[in-house]
């Protein structure tokens, strides 16, 4: 009998650690087209009765966490609980991945809403510099040059680019694409001026990755979805924005995972880390410079100054 058992243990060891192997954090590239994009994932208890997740952008471009998971025959599979509209429950996207060489392979089954979306995961990079004395300023940039869009591109590149300028001011005409910077950057402070009107909406992607909500919120409490969070992770420590219609500034400093950001000459977020990416995400490459995202799709927004000044050790 004992060595009837020790046969089924070793036989079940195996199962067991590819299970595990799912667990921990994905940064995930989804394989759409025309707009590129990127997912993260985070998965712990994989192989266990108990098994728990996190991911961005299942929908609404949340962090949300995964409702059911299971591994069948070496395959990850999870979901999430739609919610229900006039009375019927919406199709649930199902997620398929298996663990090739080190990295998830997967497909995301839209259930008859249409095709289905190839995705390839690999493990986050350890990024060891953290915001401290031996960083210094470089020659600052106007990234916007308040003539033209210069410097810039749409992100959607079948979208019409309803952005101009008036009177040295940017503007769009929502519904339109996101803007995406042609240079790319690392450690960095970026100042920007900018405006919005009533239930205006936009964002600021650093490095193409992590998005600095924009958000007409004046006097709502704070929360992950709020003006100056780093959107669906990290609320501010105060609400510090100002009636739709005036002048407001973000002063934005990002060195390795760790983030400050000064909104209005109030500081918000104080060297808090970044865990993963963000639902703005074009790219999952975590370990190199990447571009600027201006949000335009949702609501209007102006901008006056985009000021990034590069960082580099002394």
């Amino acid at each position: 009998m004992r060595t009837l058992l020790v046969s089924l243990l070793l036989a079940l060891s195996p199962a067991l650690a590819a299970d595990s192997d799912f667990n921990g954090r994905w940064d995930i590239t989804a394989l759409t087209q025309p707009r590129p994009r990127a997912w993260w994932l985070e998965l712990s208890g994989v192989g266990t009765p108990t098994p728990s997740g996190k991911f961005v952008s299942a929908h609404g471009g949340d962090l949300n966490i995964v409702d059911h998971i299971a591994v069948v025959d070496g395959e990850l599979r999870f979901s999430f609980d739609m919610p229900t509209r006039n009375g019927k429950a919406s199709p649930s996207p199902l997620y398929h991945a298996k663990v090739v060489n080190g990295k998830l392979e997967g497909i995301l089954d839209a259930t008859g809403t249409g095709q289905p979306v190839k995705w390839t995961g690999v493990r986050p990079p350890v990024i060891a510099e953290k915001d401290d004395a031996s960083w210094q300023r470089g020659t600052p940039v106007e990234l916007f040059n308040g003539k033209d869009l210069a410097g810039w591109k749409a992100l959607n590149p079948t979208a019409d680019v309803k952005w101009s300028y008036q009177e040295g001011i940017l503007r769009n005409a929502p519904p339109t694409t996101d803007l995406i910077s042609e240079r790319t950057f690392w450690n960095f402070e970026l100042h920007v001026d900018f405006r919005i009107i009533a239930n205006s909406n936009s964002g600021i992607g650093l490095r193409g990755r992590y998005e600095i909500q924009i958000l007409e919120d004046y006097g709502k409490p704070v929360n992950t979805h709020g003006a100056a969070a780093l959107y669906s992770r990290i609320a501010p420590s105060v609400n510090a924005s100002k009636p739709a219609g005036e002048w407001q500034s973000y002063d934005i400093r990002l060195v390795g995972r760790t983030l400050t950001v000064v909104h209005n000459g109030i500081k918000v977020l104080d060297k808090v880390e970044v865990e993963g990416l963000t639902a703005i995400a074009n790219n999952a490459d975590e370990a190199l410079p990447g571009p600027f995202i201006l949000q335009g799709d949702h609501s209007y927004v102006e901008i006056k100054s985009f000021r990034v000044t590069p960082l580099t050790k002394k």
